[in-house]
C-alpha cells in the first residue's frame, strides 16, 4: 500500500545526520527521494563504525529507502543535469552553508525559475540570515548558544554532552519535515512553492518550552538542578544497589501516594510537590537511601503492575527488546542489497491507512545513477 507522502519526489543534496535523518522520515511516509551525493566525497556516514557486511550501520539507517545517483556538483554539466531532474521534482531539500548552492549554479532563485511550485529547504547551523549565518558548528555549540545547556545537567559538574543529537534531529530533522509538509500543504491550496529556512539554533531555542515561558515572561531564571523538572525536585534519576538506575516521574499526588506506599514511606506522600526546596532535598535523599538498597531487577518486579510514572533507564539493546516497543514495531527488518535483512529502528509515525515502509536500506552510492 502506498505510504502517505507517495506523490512527492525528493531532491535531497544532504550529508550527515540532520538532513538525511529528515528525508529518511519522508522516504518511509512514502516519499520518492533521490539521494545526490559526489563520488570521491564520502559523506562520514558512508565510513563511520560500526559496520555491518563492510558498510556503515549509520548509513544503512539514514539512507534507507532512498536512491543513491552519483554526481560532483563542481564539475561542468552538473547543474544542467540538477536543472532537467528539478521539473519533475516536488521538493528540494540541502544541507550547504548559505549561497553554496547558488556558487554550484542550483540555488532556489535558479531552480525556482524551472519550476515554479517547487519547495527548497535548507538546513543550516544558523539559517540563512544574521551576523552567524555563514560560522561553522555542530549540535554542541547550537544547544550551548540556544540555551538549552544553561540549564540542563547537574549544578556541580556543568552540562552533559548528550547521548543523541538534539539540535540535528529534535531541532534541523524534525522541524524541517514539518516546514516541508506545511509547505506541501499550502502549495495544494495556492499552487505556489517556497524556500524554508531552517536553523538547527533557532529550532533548538524553540525547544525551551517551559523554561523559555518561565524566563522570558516570568523573569525566571534557568539554571541547573534549579526546577521541577530538571533536577531541582524528586523528579530525577536514582542509582539502584548493582550501579543500575530508575527514573523517577511521580509528579501527581494520585501517582506519588503510590510510589510512597511501593516503597514503604507512605509519610513522605506531603513532601512530593512541596515548593519549599528543604522537602524536596529530604525526599530526594529518602527516594536515594531507598532505590539504593535494591537491585534493578528487583525494582522492575516491584514496580512492574503499579501505575506510578516509574521506569528503569534501559540500554538501547533492553529497550529493543522491551514489550511496549515490539508492539509497536520500533524494531524492523530492512532488505540488503544482497537479500539478507538488517535490524534498524522503525518508523514513529502509526497510520491506520497508509502505513509506512522501508524498503531497503541505505545504497551503494551511485547506485541509481542513469547510465
Amino acid at each position: 500500500m502506498p505510504g502517505p507522502l507517495s506523490h512527492l519526489k525528493i531532491l535531497d543534496f544532504t550529508t550527515l545526520l540532520p538532513g538525511p535523518y529528515a528525508t529518511m522520515l519522508l522516504a518511509d511516509m512514502g516519499a520518492d527521494v533521490l539521494r545526490v551525493e559526489a563520488p570521491g566525497r564520502m559523506d562520514l556516514t558512508r565510513v563511520m563504525p560500526p559496520h555491518d557486511r563492510g558498510v556503515s550501520t549509520a548509513h544503512t539507517f539514514l539512507n534507507r529507502g532512498k536512491r543513491s545517483m552519483g554526481l560532483d556538483l563542481k564539475k561542468d554539466g552538473s547543474a544542467e543535469t540538477i536543472k532537467q531532474l528539478v521539473a519533475d521534482y516536488d521538493i528540494v531539500i540541502e544541507q550547504f552553508r548559505p549561497g553554496v548552492m547558488d556558487r554550484l549554479g542550483i540555488g532556489y532563485e535558479t531552480l525556482k525559475a524551472i519550476n515554479p511550485a517547487l519547495i527548497y529547504c535548507a538546513i543550516t547551523g544558523y539559517g540563512q540570515t544574521g551576523p552567524y549565518r555563514d560560522r561553522a558548528g555542530h549540535d554542541i555549540n547550537y544547544l550551548a548558544l540556544a540555551g538549552v545547556s544553561s540549564h540542563c545537567g547537574r549544578a556541580d559538574s556543568g552540562p552533559p554532552p548528550m547521548g543523541i543529537q538534539i539540535a540535528d534531529v529534535a531541532g534541523g530533522s524534525h522541524h524541517a519535515v514539518m516546514g516541508l509538509l506545511a509547505a506541501v500543504s499550502h502549495r495544494q491550496h495556492t499552487g505556489e512553492g517556497q524556500f524554508v529556512d531552517i536553523s538547527m539554533t533557532d529550532a533548538s531555542f524553540a525547544l525551551n518550552g517551559m523554561a523559555g515561558a518561565a524566563c522570558l515572561a516570568g523573569g525566571m531564571a534557568q539554571e541547573p538542578e534549579s526546577t521541577l523538572l530538571n533536577g531541582g525536585s524528586f523528579y530525577d534519576y536514582y542509582q539502584t544497589a548493582d550501579g543500575r538506575w530508575l527514573s523517577v516521574g511521580s509528579l501527581e499526588p494520585l501517582f506519588m501516594a503510590r510510589l510512597c506506599e511501593v516503597i514503604g514511606h507512605p509519610e513522605l506522600k506531603s513532601l512530593g510537590l512541596s515548593p519549599k526546596p528543604e522537602h524536596q532535598v529530604s525526599l530526594k535523599e529518602a527516594l536515594k537511601q531507598t532505590i539504593g538498597a535494591k537491585n534493578l531487577a528487583q525494582w522492575q518486579t516491584i514496580f512492574g503492575e503499579q501505575d506510578a510514572c516509574v521506569e528503569p533507564v534501559l540500554t538501547i539493546a533492553e529497550a529493543a527488546e522491551h514489550p511496549q516497543l515490539k508492539a509497536r514495531d520500533m524494531v524492523i527488518e530492512v532488505s540488503r542489497e544482497d537479500g539478507t535483512t538488517q535490524r534498524q529502528i522503525g518508523h514513529p509515525i502509526k497510520f491506520s491507512k497508509t502505513p509506512c515502509e522501508s524498503h531497503f536500506v541505505g545504497r551503494t552510492l551511485g547506485a541509481d545513477t542513469p547510465d
